[in-house]
């Protein structure tokens, strides 16, 4: 059986940096970035808000979609990620009701 994954942008408080990963389980990594455990990177920058993510079938298309993701230009992802979220709040909350 396949593993489900996410693709998923976390940001910092005034959404000048993002951060863009794949995860089979968006709750636990949600988790670990806004308890300062998901990388360095989102660390050191603050990037503990969950913005915007895609679900999968397969671990293997959330890790395609992912290097699709980081090859493109700040405002593409900006408004793929404003079309979902145009008000770039945090999503954690949603993501955590929807895994229960």
């Amino acid at each position: 059986m396949a593993r489900k994954g996410y693709v998923y942008v976390m940001s910092n408080p005034r959404r000048t940096v993002l951060y863009i990963g794949v995860t089979s389980n968006i709750v636990r990594r949600t988790s670990q970035h806004k308890s300062g455990y998901g990388s360095r990177f989102t660390s050191q920058y603050h990037c503990c808000d969950l913005i915007y993510y895609e679900r999968f079938d397969s671990i293997e298309d959330a890790i395609a979609r992912e290097k699709q993701l980081k090859k493109w230009n700040r405002s593409w992802k900006m408004r793929l990620i404003c079309k979902r979220n145009p008000d770039l709040r945090d999503l954690s909350n949603e993501i955590w009701r929807e895994d229960e």
